[in-house]
């Protein structure tokens, strides 16, 4: 019998790592991710940390998962941009980021994601406001959290810049 675990969870798009920490506890737990959708995470069963798994935000280009594939990783799916590789922990480090300067390129096409539709809701808020839309607020609202959520990813950025000095 295929014996698989869904998982209804939801992260914001600014604590991708926490997500990626939640899904590697599970690992460890003996439960590989299998495929990913709208909040919803289908894990399979495995040895206890088998598996080390790994998001990122990029394009899904073929080029990019045959350089992944040869790398060993494992490519899982993918919900909108998000792509979700596992590979087996035997096979040495696992890190899509391998330098500071990756990492912050990271954060910054996460950063430009939060920008572009925070500025849209933020847009068509003031718009349904203006027109008396009775719902307007609720884009004011979305605006809101997706600006705090760039706040906390330029907060990232700083923590990285940082540790680019302490090294420097």
């Amino acid at each position: 019998m295929n014996e698989h675990k869904k998982i209804f969870r939801w992260f914001w798009v600014w604590n991708f790592d926490k997500e990626e920490q939640w899904l590697n506890s599970m690992a460890q737990e003996g439960w590989a991710l299998n495929h990913v959708g709208l909040f919803l995470y289908d894990f399979v069963p495995c040895a206890p940390g088998e598996y080390t798994i790994r998001l990122e935000m990029r394009n899904p280009a073929p080029e990019y998962l045959e350089l992944m594939a040869e790398s060993g990783a494992e490519y899982v799916g993918r919900f909108t941009q998000w792509l979700y590789f596992r590979k087996r922990a035997d096979q040495g480090e696992f890190d899509l980021y391998s330098d500071l300067d990756s990492r912050m390129t990271h954060l910054q096409k996460v950063g430009r994601l939060l920008v572009l539709i925070g500025c849209l809701n933020l847009c068509i808020g003031l718009i349904n406001t203006l027109n008396t839309f009775s719902f307007g607020w609720i884009n004011l609202a979305l605006a809101s959290v997706l600006f705090y959520g760039l706040g906390r990813i330029h907060g990232k950025m700083d923590a990285l810049k940082e540790k680019r000095l302490l090294i420097e």
